[in-house]
């Protein structure tokens, strides 16, 4: 059950953080210059956790193994980060906008799952987006 449990915690834990750092991003500094002092320490932390949780000695033979979604990842990981920062610096609010991004992101993760992954699609999970939508009128008002 913990293993199910955890990664729910680590990301709620790591975005509620995230959601703080990205609006505490000064204004002035350029998103770019933030993006890449951001990466270069995650960079170094995954490097070190990569060593720490190998089983034995590490092995880079890992790295070979990256694909097309590994690299892409790096671009659309940017994008995502650059457009919670700019929506900051744009003047949403840190209690709207995760709300908002969330909500229509499920929407859609939703029709990928049926179309892509043939993911069961209901009546219950549409109901779900419908209120979902409603929602955000409520927030947003």
């Amino acid at each position: 059950m913990f293993s199910y449990i955890w990664p729910i915690l680590l990301i709620v834990t790591a975005n509620t953080l995230y959601q703080i750092c990205a609006k505490g991003i000064p204004e002035s500094m350029n998103t770019y210059a933030s993006m890449t002092v951001t990466y270069a320490v995650s960079s170094v932390f995954s490097f070190i956790m990569f060593i720490v949780t190998s089983k034995a000695k590490p092995s880079f033979s890992d790295f070979a193994l990256t694909n097309w979604a590994t690299i892409i990842l790096g671009v659309v990981i940017t994008g995502l980060e650059v457009g919670f920062i700019c929506a900051y610096k744009s003047g949403w609010k840190v209690n709207t906008l995760a709300l908002v991004s969330s909500t229509i992101l499920a929407a859609v993760l939703i029709f990928v799952g049926f179309f892509l992954y043939k993911e069961q699609l209901s009546v219950s999970k549409i109901a779900g987006v419908v209120i979902c939508l409603v929602g955000l009128y409520f927030i947003n008002k």
